[in-house]
């Protein structure tokens, strides 16, 4: 069931009246009473009341509010001159920054530049230095005179910036702002890069400006580099000029204004693919060896470009559209104007990328910013969703035009999940101006729920509405940055209705609905009753949410659709029909964001299943069927193998009965002839589980010939399981493979298999496996290991210590690795406290304490407080004294 862990991400979560838990995640029941508050005061001798304590003056205080960042200058252009000490890391640049007073006069200027040495800070054309204060994180320059908002000033500054993390987020993993990858070049097998990530307020950290996002500017970078280097940056490539020294200067040029923090450069070897898209050119920079995959690593990319300008009713409004994937990136990806970048998870070959929808929806995201968070973007990181709630939102939109509505309601379904799951550690309104800190903002909140509501908004006002609020909002705000308010406006304009009882508790309030449902139907009148209770915490959030739904009501052979509007804690719906209806399905759409509970019987759900034409409802139904054993149930889950969405198969498969002689043939057919490799993968799998010798002839042809990566390494896993003679033979065909995919598949079955000879073929692929994929490959790598002699184990530590001591890696590497040499450690204690033989006890220990002193080394080079937070229970056991 783990693959339907992944797949349905809490169904229960959802639908709380299942009896049977498909999630990860079970939560205690709980009762729930909501109690009237008495105040007693007891009388004074005279018979009259004590008076109410009065309130402490000090216990009052102001809510905490972050507002937009007061705009006292405008930045108006950006020119900057850089080039590189990769050696100490520095950025060696020359800054020429125009600006003026926002309105009122003005006789200085704070800038924003952590960690810089400041050579020399003067107006344009002028020797005459200009005083200035620094405190390590901002520069205030006085201008000599009061300058008003019609005069214009540029200073020149000249600086080395080192830039330095000290912090992130659970998106953004750091602030440093501008990065080198193997700066030295000590990793043979790495390319030397540097990159930038702006977002939130880090491009100051490399050059001096005013890092708000209610800030716009337009900008130029001439950056040197050596010559073997291609260089991306915002707009496009004006000229490229080779130096004497074996360098080159690249001048780049954005002559259209966006925000300080969408700013990025990227510097590295990379393969350039061009594509075009209405004149206007497209590019992918990929390192060499992924250049014939390219436009598979970033899919649809000019057919997206058309789509979201069609959607939006604005064209596509910037020079260019780059995308570059880079190593060792800190987030996902980045919507930098005309140039996206992306971590190296992208990567992969054709056979990789098979029914690979994330790497679709990644390029959906950041490109969707192009309208929203780059052409309009939120004047504060509270408004924080007006960006990733819509970029979001557009993954949905691209999945449903491009592969249909149930593809796009699954993903809508996970989305759904991801939100509810982060609201039961917490919730808070979707704008949010009491943040503790802006980094906080990029959470499930400003994405998920923030395309959820906008799902609902588009189903209130319909497709035609929702699409042309868009343009409005878009051509109005454009080069401008915006608040929640616009956009509601923009709605209002369009429906001519006021909205903001939709925005108020969807945008300006916390949580969402709870809802009870009961159904039931009266014979006497003939009237089906709908009662729906609203349940949610009336202290933590609205205790009423407004609520536009339809409930459609199937019978007689056709569905009946009623529009009605919950409004009430408590409310009752009752609606004429002639017979007791087969079903009655609540949020006929299935477009609201709530946790709903409600019960039905077998046949409800059965009929549900089949007539119930949103996905939604379809999958919440066939996971109620899969928890009964009855003849019928089985007969539906029979059906659903032939399904037409790949979902339902992989469901059906999971729950299938390969002792049933049709069902196995069907099986064993899918293995090979599905047309989704996912639902080939779970066949598979399924096929495994049974240890069954007879299948390993279908398994070792799938393993020779299915086209997908990840359909081989399932196969391999399972022929693992029925035979494994033939599975390590396979394998050991496999190794001169470098595709990361097929190293991956290998690490598992070497893993699982147990064989420490085998050690010998991780290290020879550890650059060979980058991004996400390392960790696994890593966690392989020390279960095999844990397996070997005791001196085998403590050359995997010295193997693995190589990992955590690398300050290039990512910090949970470096963590991930020195947890795998604890656990060494802990295996090798455990073989010396069951050791009987005294003079084996004795080496075994030597060799513990080798690996404990890999322990001790790592934790005293590390030099990161989160890490070593994480350090301080190692070695576990404690070695005794």
């Amino acid at each position: 069931m783990k693959k339907l862990f992944f797949l349905l991400l809490s169904i229960s979560f959802l639908w709380s009246c299942s009896p049977k838990q498909y999630s990860a995640i079970i939560l205690p029941e709980t009762e729930h009473r909501q109690l009237d508050t008495l105040t007693i005061s007891a009388p004074r001798p005279d018979g009259t009341e004590t008076p109410e304590a009065e309130p402490d003056p000090e216990s009052f205080a102001l809510s905490t509010y972050n507002p937009s960042a007061k705009r006292e200058n405008d930045l108006l252009h950006t020119k900057l001159d850089v080039r590189f000490d990769w050696e100490k890391e520095q950025v060696l640049g020359k800054a020429t920054l125009s600006l003026k007073p926002y309105f009122y006069p003005t006789n200085k200027v704070v800038l924003d530049a952590k960690g810089f040495e400041f050579h020399k800070v003067t107006f344009e054309g002028s020797n005459e230095p200009l005083k200035y204060e620094y405190d390590g994180s901002q520069v205030t320059i006085e201008l000599g005179k009061n300058y008003t908002r019609n005069q214009e000033y540029k200073l020149y500054i000249e600086y080395t910036a080192t830039p330095a993390e000290s912090g992130g987020s659970a998106a953004i993993t750091s602030d440093k702002g501008l990065f080198f990858i193997n700066p030295r070049g000590e990793d043979a097998g790495k390319p030397q890069q540097i990159w930038t990530q702006g977002e939130t307020e880090n491009n100051s950290r490399w050059f001096p400006t005013i890092d708000k996002p209610n800030e716009r500017a337009t900008n130029e970078i001439y950056v040197t580099v050596e010559d073997r280097f291609k260089t991306l940056s915002n707009g496009v490539l004006v000229s490229s000029k080779k130096n004497t020294d074996g360098t080159r200067t690249d001048y780049w040029k954005m002559d259209l204004p966006h925000a300080p923090y969408l700013i990025m450069l990227a510097i590295g070897e990379y393969a350039v693919v061009k594509d075009n898209w209405n004149g206007k050119l497209v590019e992918y920079y990929v390192e060499p060896k992924f250049e014939k995959y390219a436009r598979n690593i970033f899919p649809y990319t000019p057919e997206m470009l058309q789509f979201f300008s069609d959607k939006t009713g604005v064209p596509y409004p910037w020079q260019k559209y780059s995308q570059v994937v880079v190593r060792d990136y800190v987030s996902g990806a980045m919507e930098n104007t005309t140039a996206v970048i992306f971590g190296e998870f992208m990567n992969g070959t054709d056979r990789d990328l098979i029914d690979n929808l994330t790497n679709e929806k990644i390029v959906a995201h950041e490109m969707f910013h192009h309208w929203f968070g780059d052409y309009v973007t939120c004047e504060s990181w509270a408004n924080l969703t007006l960006n990733e709630g819509f970029a979001n939102y557009s993954e949905y939109l691209w999945l449903e035009h491009k592969y249909g509505r149930d593809e796009a309601d699954f993903h809508r379904l996970q989305e759904q999940s991801g939100y509810l799951q982060s609201a039961a550690q917490g919730i808070h309104p979707l704008i949010h101006f009491g943040y503790e800190d802006k980094e906080d903002m990029f959470d499930a909140h400003s994405y998920n729920k923030g395309g959820l509501v906008l799902h609902m908004l588009r189903n209130y006002v319909g497709d035609d509405a929702f699409f042309t609020a868009f343009e409005i909002y878009l051509k109005k705000n454009a080069f401008m940055a915006v608040e929640g308010h616009q956009l509601r406006l923009a709605f209002e304009e369009v429906t001519g209705e006021d909205l903001n009882w939709f925005f108020n508790q969807w945008f300006y309030s916390q949580g969402h609905p709870k809802l009870k449902i009961d159904y039931d139907y009266d014979d006497e009148t003939k009237q089906v009753v709908v009662t729906v209770e609203q349940t949610q915490d009336p202290e933590n959030m609205p205790p009423i949410f407004e609520l536009p739904v339809t409930i459609d009501i199937y019978a007689g052979g056709k569905m009946t659709r009623q529009n009605v509007r919950i409004n009430q804690r408590l409310q009752t719906f009752t609606f004429d029909s002639a017979k007791d209806p087969d079903l009655i399905v609540f949020d006929g759409d299935g477009v609201l964001l709530a946790e709903v509970e409600e019960e039905k019987s077998l046949d409800e759900y059965i009929y549900q299943f089949e007539h119930a034409g949103n996905f939604l409802h379809r999958i919440k139904s066939l996971s109620k069927i899969a928890d009964s054993d009855s003849p019928e149930a089985e007969a539906v889950m029979k059906k659903a193998l032939d399904e037409k969405f790949w979902l339902f198969r992989i469901f059906a498969i999971d729950n299938a009965d390969l002792e049933d002689a049709a069902e196995s043939a069907k099986i064993e057919k899918m293995t090979e002839s599905d047309p989704h490799s996912d639902v080939r993968l779970t066949a598979l799998e399924k096929i495994g589980e049974t240890g069954d010798k007879k299948y390993a002839p279908l398994l070792s042809r799938v393993v020779e010939n299915d086209p997908a990566i990840k359909v081989v390494s399932a196969g391999l896993n399972a022929l693992l399981e029925v035979d494994e003679p033939s599975a390590l033979a396979i394998a050991g065909k496999l190794e001169k493979e470098s595709s990361e995919g097929i190293v991956l598949a290998l690490s598992g079955v070497y893993a699982k298999a147990g064989d420490p000879k085998r050690l010998a073929y991780f290290e020879q692929k550890f650059n060979e496996v980058g991004g996400y994929a390392q960790y696994t490959f890593v966690q392989n790598y020390a279960k095999l290991a844990a397996q070997a002699d005791a001196a085998g184990m403590v050359a995997s530590a010295a193997n693995l210590k190589k990992i955590a001591m690398d300050g290039s890696k990512f910090f949970w590497m470096r963590y991930l690795a020195t947890k795998s040499v604890n656990d060494l450690h802990a295996a090798l204690a455990g073989r010396i406290k069951s050791e009987t033989d005294e003079a084996k006890k004795a080496e075994m220990q030597k060799k513990d304490e080798e690996i404990v002193a890999v322990i001790e080394a790592i934790k005293a080079w590390e030099t990161d407080d989160r890490v070593k937070n994480m350090y301080a229970k190692f070695p576990d056991p404690a070695l005794k004294p």
